[in-house]
């Protein structure tokens, strides 16, 4: 169930970090910067020209392969987890997160560092409530080639438990809690990543972890160590005193936790399961988590989401001041009255809109459709919808006065009950898939009275003014 209880919060002030991001080797650069309200946690690849921006949704997954990474319009942003883990621990829900290069540093290989930099910027409790999803039935998930399995449980408030189990005597079985996202910072945060020699190895020899020192992970040794072995370490690392501790960990580090590698699973699932793209409230529970099913069951929440949203009148207060006015909207549309049917903007992000109309006996439609019993047309229905969804659109492009977008398909347009004048509309439309290549596809309702009466899948296509076709 969707709700709206605390606000919405950002940073009070910009912070950078420097480190090399683990798999690619890059020096990198991270700046979190504060947000408007509504803008989610959107990645910034400010080293590519024009830059990048990628909201933080399983929309935008792109790989999970030992970590997590999203991509739009064939940019990457490479191992996001700790960083995304740091921010819902934190409940930071609007940030810019800017990066000059393809992959998030890795730093101590936990969120420490991050969280450490984002509470010295602080927090910003900002002016609108945030949208939270309270899970009232059970969701679970599972793994068959890994018997993996999460489930969320109705609960008022968010908890996570995580049971691990490698199958062998150096790390066996472990679990780990998190009893409220308070207690991220100081439970779990500090819990590093870690890996099987036999994997650091196999990796190594892929041309991975090429930014990996080994003060950022935590190593356990569960087969037989060859002096050959031992020799491609020290040239690796660059150090002759590698060697196993009795405890079964090579002697880089120090564990923080016994259950150190449990924490760590628990961190991945927290910072996987924000490309949901809302905070969940529900006790979580996960058997042999990992990147692969912590994306399936982000992707299973946010479906679950989704339907809930289309189903739901969206709650704004008609009386409030919208985000945008009639004049701001024509700033961002060429649309103009009277072929303009969308009065104002309540909710903007970049993957949804909100907005209304307010449909009037003056509209010269009436006087034709029909004489005695005016009724607004459906086409002219699709049309406000279409104007609302092209705000979104336009709202992800960095000069929107420059672009035009053009239907291409409408499918699914279905008339459930009739618009009347004195009706006020609400169109409340989403992205049903990245925009690529200038293509846009929108699932939108329309309400009246907190009833759907239409609703449509649109297909735009956006075009620059310059390559417009011409009469």
């Amino acid at each position: 169930m969707l709700q709206k209880t605390v606000p919405q919060q950002t940073l009070s002030n910009e912070v950078s970090l420097k480190g090399k991001g683990l798999h690619t080797g890059h020096d990198v650069t991270i700046t979190f910067k504060p947000a408007p309200v509504n803008t989610g946690i959107v990645f910034i690849r400010v080293d590519v020209n024009p830059i990048v921006k990628i909201p933080v949704t399983i929309k935008f997954l792109a790989s999970t392969d030992r970590r997590t990474t999203i991509a739009k319009d064939g940019v990457e942003i490479n191992t996001v987890e700790h960083v995304l883990a740091s921010l819902v621990g934190l409940s930071i829900d609007n940030c810019y997160i800017e990066l000059d290069a393809p992959e998030v540093p890795i730093m101590e290989g936990a969120s420490q560092t991050f969280v450490e930099a984002l509470e010295k910027s602080g927090v910003q409790v900002q002016s609108q409530l945030k949208e939270e999803y309270l899970v009232t039935k059970p969701i679970a998930y599972s793994d068959p080639k890994t018997g993996g399995e999460i489930i969320v449980l109705p609960s008022n408030e968010t908890s996570i438990h995580v049971m691990v189990d490698f199958g062998t005597s150096v790390l066996g079985t472990q679990n780990a809690k998190l009893e409220k996202i308070e207690d991220f910072a100081t439970e779990i945060a500090s819990s590093r990543t870690f890996s099987f020699l036999h994997d650091l190895q196999t990796m190594l020899d892929k041309g991975l972890i090429k930014g990996g020192d080994l003060n950022n992970a935590i190593v356990y040794v569960d087969k037989p160590v060859t002096q050959d072995n031992l020799r491609k370490l020290h040239k690796v690392f660059g150090r002759t005193d590698i060697k196993v501790k009795p405890n079964g960990i090579l002697n880089n580090l120090e564990l923080h936790h016994p259950n150190e590698a449990a924490r760590h699973k628990l961190l991945d699932l927290l910072g996987d399961l924000a490309l949901v793209g809302t905070p969940i409230k529900g006790k979580i529970i996960a058997s042999k988590p990992g990147h692969y099913i912590n994306s399936k069951m982000a992707q299973k929440i946010a479906s679950t989401i989704r339907k809930e949203r289309r189903l739901k009148m969206p709650n704004i207060d008609l009386n409030a001041k919208p985000l945008m006015d009639v004049n701001q909207i024509m700033k961002m549309l060429p649309h103009r009255p009277p072929f303009l049917f969308v009065d104002k903007i309540f909710e903007l992000t970049s993957t949804h809109v909100v907005g209304t109309k307010n449909v009037t006996i003056n509209e010269n439609f009436f006087q034709g459709h029909f004489p005695g019993a005016p009724v607004l047309p459906g086409v002219l229905q699709i049309e406000g919808m279409a104007q609302t969804g092209g705000v979104l659109v336009m709202n992800n492009y960095e000069n929107p006065q420059d672009y035009i977008t053009f239907f291409a398909k409408i499918e699914t347009a279905r008339f459930k009950r009739p618009v009347f004048p004195g009706d006020t509309m609400i169109f409340s439309l989403e992205l049903l898939r990245p925009i690529r290549g200038g293509i846009s596809h929108m699932g939108g309702r329309i309400f009246v009275n907190g009833q759907v009466t239409t609703e449509a899948e649109l297909l735009a296509k956006i075009v620059h003014r310059d390559n417009a076709p011409q009469s």
